[in-house]
């Protein structure tokens, strides 16, 4: 079940690796999707621009966790390329505990502070029961969330991203029809979209478990191997927190954005939710090829091949750019009609809106693409806290844009806000990407 991408074509290598990733994301997204068309239809668009007005805030706090499980990875991922396979088991060990105890300290933290951050963010007072009622059991799910994203990111490392995709695809059906049975049958309104998604999680999580306890004894750990190592958590934190705290830093800008986006009427942001899961959608393939990139990277690094860096980001900046071109078209041509899977015919205002909002994101694939494949190649080869800069460029352009350009210039303001953030990002990460290979080629990893 584990791959070697320290030998073979970088361009086959990432490819191979990438595909699993990019149909696990597309049917991921698909689930969410189907979430989203079943809350627009069942429960109308007052509901449906409740769990949008928590996207932002649901990146910031999910994204940190997934970000934090990524980053633990990264060292085991070195620890595979090098053959180390004994500091590599202390690693997991270690892993363990901390997940463990992000998992305890964040929910507990979002959840007493669930209400006040919704208010915070100007949340109308038409949804803000509805986003409450969701979030709030999204935040209690965060354990589950860890699971699963940890044990996968483990499997990733040792460069298996088939396995995880296959639970994720059980778990995304499982999805579907829980958010059939809570919502139109029990019914538990919004609440049941995301108690769905909670139990959906966990239970893709414990699939990883049973696998990795019956198929990978490479991730198997004793006793010794679960003492906690302050050299290794320190390593471990890291690599996790830089990673953790760049998707942390990017979702405040976005928080910043979507309170100004709230403060433009449901109607903004119902158009903002449908446009949103579509963009999503299509952008999935790149959170796939920066998966990749890291894992190419980090084992890569870990094996001292510092040279096979550079042709491993050509290939994946090839099968970004080529797909970006395709999904502008395809957006382009057919975005308007695939709006109307989340609302009626008659709410043509937002059609409009969603349309636009997801043609101007599609645009700028090609950029996206870049801040994912530059960024995730320069965290899996070790340079994490160079990453966290780029979240700090999308950040501030978000920020910017939401307190000052989107209450001045309405919606489409908010259209432009993401592209110009991953414009300023890439002006950050290709000139850190050519300093980070300088510094391999002198030390050689």
């Amino acid at each position: 079940m584990t791959k070697d991408m320290t030998v073979g074509s970088p361009m086959k290598l990432v490819l191979n690796f990438a595909i699993p990733l990019m149909f696990g994301n597309l049917f991921q997204q698909f689930y969410s999707m189907v979430d989203t068309i079943i809350v627009g239809r069942f429960l109308g668009t007052g509901p449906l621009a409740a769990v949008g007005s928590t996207g932002s805030v649901n990146f910031l706090i999910v994204g940190f966790c997934v970000g934090v499980c990524s980053g633990f990875a990264i060292p085991v991922a070195q620890s595979f390329g090098s053959k180390d396979f004994k500091e590599l088991k202390r690693f997991v060990g270690n892993i363990l505990w901390l997940a463990a105890g992000f998992s305890l300290v964040i929910t507990v933290c979002t959840v007493l502070l669930c209400r006040p951050i919704l208010q915070w963010m100007d949340t109308p007072a038409d949804i803000i029961d509805d986003a409450y009622n969701y979030i709030v059991v999204i935040f209690l799910g965060i354990p589950t969330i860890v699971l699963y994203n940890a044990l996968a990111s483990l499997l990733r490392a040792l460069g298996d991203s088939r396995t995880p995709v296959v639970f994720l695809i059980v778990a995304s059906l499982l999805n579907i029809g829980l958010d059939l049975f809570l919502i139109v049958v029990v019914p538990l309104g919004v609440a049941g979209a995301a108690w769905a998604t909670v139990i959906s999680q966990g239970v893709s999580g414990l699939a990883c478990l049973l696998f990795i306890w019956k198929k990978v004894p490479l991730l198997h750990v004793t006793r010794d191997d679960l003492r906690f190592r302050p050299l290794f958590a320190r390593q471990l934190l890291g690599m996790g927190l830089p990673m953790a705290l760049q998707t942390s830093i990017t979702a405040i800008g976005s928080i910043m954005l979507q309170t100004s986006v709230n403060g433009l009427g449901s109607s903004a942001v119902a158009s903002i939710t449908a446009g949103s899961k579509l963009y999503a959608f299509f952008a999935t393939i790149f959170d796939a090829l920066g998966v990749s990139m890291s894992t190419y990277g980090g084992q890569n690094i870990g094996a001292r091949k510092g040279d096979r860096i550079a042709p491993g980001l050509r290939a994946g900046m090839l099968i970004g750019s080529v797909y970006s071109v395709a999904a502008f078209f395809v957006l382009l041509f057919f975005g308007d009609t695939m709006v109307l899977l989340f609302v009626d015919q008659g709410e043509q205002e937002i059609i409009h809106q969603a349309y636009q909002f997801m043609v101007i994101q599609a645009i700028f694939f090609i950029p996206l693409a870049g801040v994912n494949v530059f960024r995730l190649l320069i965290q899996g080869m070790g340079y994490s806290k160079l990453a966290v800069f780029a979240g700090v460029f999308e950040m501030v352009a978000r920020g910017v844009f939401g307190l000052f350009v989107v209450p001045h210039w309405g919606f489409l303001a908010a259209c432009f806000a993401s592209p110009v953030a991953w414009v300023m990002a890439d002006c950050f990460l290709i000139p850190a990407y050519c300093k980070v290979m300088k510094h391999v080629k002198q030390f050689g990893s």
